[in-house]
């Protein structure tokens, strides 16, 4: 009756919690508790994102660079191949840093000969250039494709530590035993679908520029073979 005469007499204070429990406090997941959850598998995709992520980023430049077009190149070209300048025109190719440049100087150095000769030639340059462009795909394709597979083997072989766990409890199992032991199983396969996600998309990303590329390339060819063809016309 005290406690109630109390409160009334100072309504601004918080009312007390007569039931005698205590308010539950909201926890919040944290990515580097996921992380350690997992176990070794998790390192294992850490390190397969990490090396992606590295193979990602130095081919994005090297192919930014290789899909850089420079239409005063193929001007300089024709120009020295009009004026029978072809010493000029390779020393041209051979300071100019690109797959264009490079696959057009084997075709210059191969002037002279029948033109279906010199289209093979360019053509086995620019398919080289384009290897050069996918050096290091497999490895992003196998991390995308992979990464699920080792993420469901985490999750697997935490399941059956989890219910060797409860087999060693024996009566004394309860339910924070077993959710523990799946939820560090389950965080492997959500690690797993992340990095073969963005793996994925990322591959995916690259192809679309060399494609890019190869377009450019192919059309340079188209060029370099119509200007060997403009003095017989």
């Amino acid at each position: 009756m005290k406690i109630v005469l109390l409160r009334m007499a100072n309504p601004a204070e918080a009312p007390l919690d007569l039931s005698g429990s205590s308010i539950p406090v909201e926890t919040q997941m944290d990515i580097m508790d996921l992380a350690t959850k997992g176990g070794p598998i998790m390192f294992v995709l850490l390190a397969l994102s990490l090396l992606a992520l590295f193979i990602f980023i130095q081919r994005w430049l090297v192919i930014r660079q290789a899909g850089k077009s420079d239409d005063a190149f193929m001007s300089r070209i024709k120009d020295y191949i009009h004026d029978g300048k072809v010493e000029s025109a390779l020393n041209l190719c051979h300071s100019t840093e690109s797959p264009t440049a490079r696959m057009i100087g084997k075709g210059i150095s191969r002037l002279g000969r029948p033109v279906s000769d010199i289209l093979a030639t360019v053509e086995n340059a620019g398919n080289l250039e384009v290897a050069k462009l996918e050096k290091g795909f497999p490895i992003i394709a196998t991390t995308a494709a992979g990464a699920p597979m080792i993420g469901f083997l985490g999750t697997v072989t935490g399941m059956v530590r989890a219910f060797f766990d409860m087999a060693n409890a024996g009566t004394n199992v309860d339910v924070q035993l077993l959710s523990s032991g799946i939820y560090e199983a389950l965080v492997t396969t959500v690690g797993g679908l992340i990095v073969g996600i963005v793996a994925l998309f990322a591959y995916n990303y690259l192809v679309a520029r060399v494609d890019s590329v190869v377009n450019q390339l192919e059309t340079r060819t188209m060029d370099f073979m119509d200007l060997l063809n403009e003095p017989a016309n």
